[in-house]
């Protein structure tokens, strides 16, 4: 038997990942009043859990993502926000790199996909808005701390990041001119290995120094980008 729920409060995870562009996690809901719409994973918080343990509960039943950190976002409170009665929502977050992770969809959602960032479909209730400002809250996160530890390959491309921090900036960035910038932020160790499997000359792999990036992200700065 399944433990009793709050019915005013749920948990919504905004789940971003990138794989040469940026993605969202989706679920399709099996049934209740939107079955068979792509959503954000979410669920009512049980009444014998707090809402962090909520959080890693609904998100691993509905996609099968366990042991990743979520951090709290905001709470979406308006009063017609849900169809039926009044809910609030509690909105949390994780950057993810798409290829360590194999979704398994269960619980009431019948499938699981990363849907490219600008080709989401409509979404239900009010998340839409959910995934903008939590998109808003990323953007303004970049420019202040060093992002993609969790979302790159342990090794990976000058390119490959560029094309992380456009994706999360929704902009075309200058090639030398970002390069510059980030190698004044010492981040980055050269590997002495080249990507396999070029179509063109191979390009260098690098790795984040971690000592650094996250004595970066408890610093705080401002990366004009």
């Amino acid at each position: 038997m399944e433990p009793s729920i709050l019915e005013d409060l749920s948990i919504d995870c905004v789940i971003f990942g990138f794989d040469k562009e940026l993605k969202l996690l989706l679920v399709r809901h099996s049934d209740g009043i939107s079955k068979g719409k792509w959503a954000l994973p979410g669920g009512f918080v049980q009444k014998n859990e707090s809402i962090d343990d909520a959080a890693e509960r609904i998100l691993y039943r509905l996609t099968g993502i366990k042991e990743i950190y979520l951090e709290q976002t905001k709470a979406f409170g308006s009063v017609d926000r849900f169809p039926t009665k009044r809910v609030v929502t509690i909105a949390y977050q994780a950057l993810l790199n798409v290829q360590n992770f194999t979704l398994n969809p269960g619980f009431t959602a019948d499938g699981a996909e990363w849907f490219n960032y600008n080709e989401i479909p409509p979404l239900p209730y009010d998340h839409a808005d959910i995934v903008k400002y939590t998109k808003e809250q990323l953007r303004n996160k970049v420019k202040q701390e060093p992002v993609g530890f969790n979302m790159l390959p342990p090794k990976f491309t000058l390119f490959q990041l560029q094309l992380l921090y456009e994706s999360m900036l929704d902009i075309k960035l200058d090639k030398p001119n970002f390069r510059r910038k980030i190698d004044k932020m010492n981040l980055l160790i050269d590997t002495g290995e080249v990507e396999k499997n070029a179509t063109y000359r191979a390009a260098k792999l690098y790795r984040f120094d971690e000592q650094i990036y996250y004595r970066l992200k408890e610093k705080k700065f401002v990366l004009d980008l």
